[in-house]
C-alpha cells in the first residue's frame, strides 16, 4: 500500500470473466501476459496501492488458471457472460458490509497499464462531488469502437452510450468510456437492479447505472484524461504487444532514474519485478526475465539473457551469455560469452569467460572454468550435483562427470574426462596417449588421391 494515495471504506472488484474470442487463445484474456505477469495481476497492484478493504475479482465458471493466479483475492464466478453490470452483481455476497458512503471500484483485468493514481483520484471525484458515481473517461481521437461520455453543460456526466447504440454525433465525440467506474457502496446494487439488456447486445451495462442515477436525480461525475495507455483495456494480440511497448517505457526509464545506465534503452526488455542496483550498465538487446536482481556496479553485456537469478555486484555478465532459474552469482564474477549458467552459485570472482556450460552445481570463490568446460548433470533420469573448491582451474575442453566434487587449489587438466571425486592441492588428468608417427602424412595423401582415380 501506498500510504500518500490510501482510501478507507473501499472495495475494489476486478472483472476478469471475459474470454478473449479476438485473442484467439483458450487462455484467459486477463491471464495474458505483460513484461512477464498476468494482466489481471498488475491491476491488482495498482489497486493495492490505495490499501482497499477487500479485493474481488469476477472469473467465468471452470477458470481455475485466474483464480489460482489472483491469491489471496475472493474469487467470485459469473456464471454466464451477460454483461458487466451481471458480473458486478456476482460480487455482491462478497461485498457485503461495507460501509454505505463508502466505494466500490469496478475495474477491468485486461487493463494492465492503469495506475493506482488513477484509481485513487477515480474515489476522490466522486467524494468531492458528493456524487453517486464517477467514471473514467479518456479522450481517444482515432476512430475507435468505444463507448461514448455524454457530458452535461456543467461538466456532469449525463449518459454513457455504447458504441452499438450511439448516434453519428455521438460517435463523433473523442471522450470514450474506460469502462471503470467508482460507484457508492449503498446504493451500487439498488441501482443495478434497474439495468435492463435492452439493447444492440442484449447485455447488461455497468454504464447504464449513470443514466439511472440520473433518472432518480442523482449526480454522477466523469474524471477526464487524455491518455488511454492509462486507461484502455486489451482486445487483440495487437492490444498485448502495445502495453507492453508502454510498460517496457516505464520499467526503463525509472531504472534509468534509479542509477542504471543503458546504452540503447528501447532495445532493452525488462520485467514486471526486475530490480537493479545503481551504477549498472546495460548494453543493447538484452532480455531479463522475471525474478532477475542486478548487483551494484553490473554489467550485462549485449545479447544476453537473464532469467530468475540473481547477478552480484561488480560482476561483468555476456555478451551472448545465459543465466537459467536458479543461478546464483556472487561478486566480481565474470561470465563470458555463450556460456550457460543454469541452478548453481558461483561465489565470488569466479571466471567462466567463455563456451562453458554449468549446471547442479556449487562453484568456489576464485576458480576458473577454462573455454569448454561442461558439467555433465543429467544422465537421461536425474540431475545431479557438481562440487568445485575455492581457487581451482579446471582446464579448456574438460567434462566434470556429475556427482563429483573437485576440491580447492586443485587443477584439472585441459581435455579431461572427470568421473572421480578430486581432493584438494591436487592435479588431476585424464587424456589418451599421443601417438606420433612421422614423416607419413604426404604417403597418406598419396593412398587418398591414388584411391580417387
Amino acid at each position: 500500500m501506498n500510504s500518500a494515495l490510501a482510501l478507507k471504506d473501499v472495495a475494489v472488484v476486478v472483472l476478469a470473466a471475459g474470454r478473449g474470442t479476438r485473442m484467439k487463445s483458450d487462455l484467459p484474456k486477463a491471464m495474458h501476459t505483460v513484461v512477464g505477469r498476468p494482466m489481471v495481476k498488475h491491476v491488482i497492484a495498482a489497486a493495492a496501492e490505495i490499501g482497499p478493504e477487500r479485493v474481488v475479482v469476477v472469473t467465468g465458471p471452470g477458470d481455475k488458471r485466474t483464480a489460482e493466479a489472483v491469491s489471496p483475492a475472493v474469487v467470485v464466478i459469473q456464471e454466464k457472460p451477460r454483461g458487466t453490470a451481471d458480473a458486478v452483481k456476482a460480487a455482491r455476497p462478497a461485498l457485503e458490509g461495507l460501509a454505505d458512503n463508502g466505494d466500490v471500484v469496478v475495474l477491468f483485468g485486461d487493463a494492465p497499464t492503469l495506475e493506482a493514481s488513477a484509481i485513487h483520484e477515480l474515489v476522490a471525484v466522486r467524494r468531492r462531488s458528493g456524487t453517486v458515481a464517477s467514471v473514467l473517461g479518456v479522450h481517444v481521437t482515432s476512430a475507435n469502437r468505444y463507448g461514448r461520455l455524454v457530458v452535461d453543460d456543467d461538466g456532469s456526466l449525463e449518459r454513457i452510450v455504447e458504441f452499438h447504440d450511439a448516434g453519428e454525433a455521438e460517435r463523433a465525440s473523442t471522450l470514450c468510456n474506460s469502462g471503470m467506474m467508482s460507484i457508492e457502496a449503498g446504493r451500487l446494487f439498488d441501482l443495478l437492479d434497474e439495468v435492463s439488456d435492452d439493447n444492440a447486445k442484449g447485455e447488461f451495462y455497468l454504464s447504464d447505472v449513470v443514466a439511472i442515477a440520473r433518472r432518480r436525480g442523482l449526480a454522477t461525475a466523469v474524471l477526464e484524461t487524455t491518455d488511454p495507455d492509462d486507461t484502455v483495456g486489451a482486445d487483440d494480440r495487437a492490444d498485448l504487444a502495445r502495453f507492453e511497448a508502454v510498460m517496457q517505457r516505464r520499467l526503463r526509464q525509472a531504472a534509468m532514474t534509479a542509477g542504471c545506465s543503458m546504452v540503447a534503452p528501447e532495445t532493452v526488455w525488462l520485467s514486471w519485478d526486475t530490480e537493479i542496483g545503481s551504477d549498472v550498465v546495460i548494453e543493447p538487446d538484452v532480455v531479463i526475465r522475471p525474478g532477475v536482481t542486478i548487483g551494484k556496479g553490473a554489467i550485462i553485456r549485449s545479447f544476453s539473457h537473464l532469467e530468475d537469478c540473481h547477478v552480484g555486484d561488480g560482476a561483468v555478465i555476456g555478451p551472448f551469455a545465459r543465466l537459467r532459474p536458479g543461478t546464483r552469482l556472487g561478486t566480481n564474477t565474470r561470465i563470458g560469452n555463450f556460456v550457460e549458467i543454469k541452478a548453481s552459485t558461483l561465489e565470488s570472482g569466479v571466471k567462466a569467460n567463455h563456451l562453458a556450460y554449468v549446471g547442479d552445481a556449487e562453484v568456489g570463490a576464485g576458480t576458473n572454468l577454462g573455454a569448454g568446460v561442461v558439467i555433465c548433470n543429467y544422465d537421461g533420469v536425474t540431475k545431479h550435483p557438481t562440487q568445485i573448491g575455492r581457487e581451482a582451474f579446471i582446464g579448456s575442453n574438460t567434462s566434470l562427470v556429475a556427482p563429483i566434487t573437485i576440491g580447492d587449489g586443485t587443477i584439472v587438466g585441459a581435455g579431461s574426462t572427470i568421473t572421480r571425486d578430486v581432493g584438494d592441492d591436487a592435479i588431476a588428468l585424464e587424456r589418451a596417449p599421443q601417438t606420433v608417427r612421422e614423416r607419413v602424412a604426404s604417403r597418406w595423401r598419396r593412398s587418398r588421391s591414388d584411391g580417387r582415380s
